[in-house]
């Protein structure tokens, strides 16, 4: 395949949050530009602002986007149910919804499909976020959960630019009433701030550093590392995974909460959770949910009996896996993750809430195997991890280097003990209690300057989640 091959030109930094020119250039002006313009052109500056922003990082791909956002605002005009129509009215609104939703997700999976037969044709910038946000409003417009598409509304939802590379996958309607009236006070602001810096730290001082320890077992070579190192690697992965997109959700939500919009949680302590099923209604809970609501519940939900809520819970999964990535490793998870769900919905979950901290345990352990799946693409490299997991099956027995885990556990177990603390609900609530507090506003300060000490000094380490 020749002629199709893109390469990413834009300023990639000013669209990771955790970049020097988003944190000391573009947020802070464009803040100043958002409150110094009347309320009522607000919208305006920013749209203006966030085509500006993706467009700094995508300088082709911003007019697929555009392109985009004015297709799906025609179609929404079009379909938007005003609650009083006739039948033929609703016919063809219908062959409308079905119409963007079909091109929506035509343009998704076409772009998923060329970069899977050429590898370094790049992935237009949070396609899969932006085009998520698109469909549901189309839905939520056609059944009449939106007010009447306004362009530039509808353009700045699409476009926002603290959601658009990333998600959260916020609604349209979560935030209904701040299109029109943001939240503009100092406290809404100032606790905006205060996530966005709990953010930063979180993929800064924990999830970079962690994510060093991987790196260095796949520079190593799998074959040469003992089953201790083995899951205490599958274990750092698992808090990296966690504090890198968590990170980045809560960056995301405190720079709308900057703006005048409300928190959207994308994360609930899901290491606490006791059970698959929890861990996954409190993982990336927008995504989940988005599933929910627009594939899982159209297509008859639990309410067709047992055979069709296992083809439906299937759907969603392998739908799920997909979405993460094109490899066969992202099918196999969505699947493994199908198989655990759907055992816990059958028997496993009457089982699991009789043994009460071990479900806690059997979480963390099954979770920690599901991102082996998830972070290794190489089929081979997997089933060798495996065997250093489980030394008693294949050529995993031996391990080449025992004392390599006192080494590692050496250099990261702080790291990670901090980032098993920072898992306990326990903690977020004390920060609850006390976020007004003088002690309290003064260490995430504190926090903030360690971060960007870390920054100037370290690499550009983009977030895992840029990759879809």
């Amino acid at each position: 395949m020749t002629g199709l091959v893109l390469e990413r030109t834009g300023n990639q930094e000013i669209v990771m949050f955790s970049g020097m020119s988003f944190i000391f250039c573009f947020l802070p002006l464009f803040l100043m530009a958002y409150y110094l313009t009347p309320r009522k052109y607000r919208n305006i500056v920013l749209l203006t602002g966030s085509i500006l922003f993706y467009a700094l990082g995508e300088p082709f791909f911003v007019l697929l986007l555009m392109a985009s956002v004015g297709m799906n605002y025609l179609f929404a005009s079009e379909l938007w149910n005003d609650g009083n129509q006739h039948i033929w009215k609703r016919k063809k609104r219908k062959q409308y919804l079905v119409m963007i939703v079909l091109l929506d997700v035509g343009m998704l999976a076409g772009f998923k499909l060329l970069h899977v037969y050429e590898p370094s044709f790049l992935l237009p910038l949070g396609i899969s976020f932006f085009t998520f946000k698109m469909i549901s409003y189309q839905v939520d417009a056609y059944r009449g959960e939106t007010e009447k598409p306004d362009f530039v509304k509808t353009a700045a939802y699409f476009t926002m630019f603290a959601q658009v590379t990333s998600g959260p996958i916020m609604r349209y309607k979560d935030a209904q009433g701040a299109w029109e009236e943001p939240v503009c006070s100092l406290e809404h602001f100032e606790d905006g701030l205060k996530y966005f810096v709990i953010g930063l730290s979180a993929k800064v001082l924990l999830a970079d550093r962690l994510a060093i320890l991987w790196n260095e077992m796949q520079m190593i070579g799998f074959e040469s590392i003992s089953t201790p190192l083995a899951w205490f690697g599958a274990g750092t992965y698992s808090l990296n995974l966690y504090f890198d997109f968590a990170g980045y959700s809560l960056m995301a939500s405190g720079v709308c909460m900057m703006l005048g919009f409300p928190f959207i949680l994308n994360f609930d302590h899901p290491y606490a959770a006791r059970s698959i099923r929890d861990f996954w209604h409190r993982w990336h809970m927008t995504l989940g949910a988005w599933f929910r609501d627009y594939v899982y519940i159209p297509l008859g939900g639990s309410r067709g009996g047992k055979v069709k809520t296992m083809r439906n819970l299937l759907l969603v999964w392998l739908l799920t896996g997909l979405w993460h990535g094109s490899g066969w490793n992202f099918v196999l998870w969505g699947l493994a993750l199908f198989v655990l769900i759907a055992a816990e919905k059958l028997f496993l979950g009457k089982w699991l809430e009789k043994i009460g901290v071990l479900s806690h345990v059997y979480v963390v352990v099954v979770i920690m195997l599901t991102w082996v799946i998830f972070a290794l693409t190489d089929l081979q490299q997997l089933g060798l991890y495996m065997t250093r997991l489980f030394p008693f099956f294949g050529q995993g027995a031996a391990g080449r280097n025992p004392h390599d885990f006192t080494k590692y556990a050496g250099l990261y177990g702080g790291l990670v003990a901090i980032g098993v603390i920072f898992c306990i609900p326990a903690v977020f609530r004390l920060y609850q209690k006390y976020k007004k507090s003088i002690p309290v506003t003064v260490g995430l300060l504190a926090l903030f300057w360690i971060d960007i000490f870390f920054l100037v000094n370290a690499v550009n380490n983009p977030f895992r989640y840029f990759a879809f």
